[in-house]
């Protein structure tokens, strides 16, 4: 199993939204082919195609469990994957 399967399996099963790391969150993001802007501690995700802008903000190293949420139902609402 690729470390993008790995991180992908673990959002997707929702067990574990307080421990994912920000840096997976935004690997994962990048990996389906959003395109990521920086502005402040805001980083901006959007993808043609995709209707929402993800917007998401680190807590220390961790993303914030109700962001994880959010990326889970885009990735499923729109099939998502490499």
């Amino acid at each position: 199993m690729s470390k993008f399967e790995k991180i992908l399996f673990k959002i997707l099963s929702g067990s574990s939204d307080s421990n994912v790391t920000f840096t997976e969150l935004c690997s994962l993001l990048e990996q389906v082919g959003f395109n990521k802007r920086v502005k402040g501690s805001h980083h901006i995700f959007f993808k043609s195609g995709v209707e929402e802008i993800i917007n998401i903000q680190p807590n220390g190293s961790k993303a914030k469990p109700y962001q994880v949420k959010q990326v889970r139902n885009i990735i499923l609402k729109y099939k998502l994957s490499r």
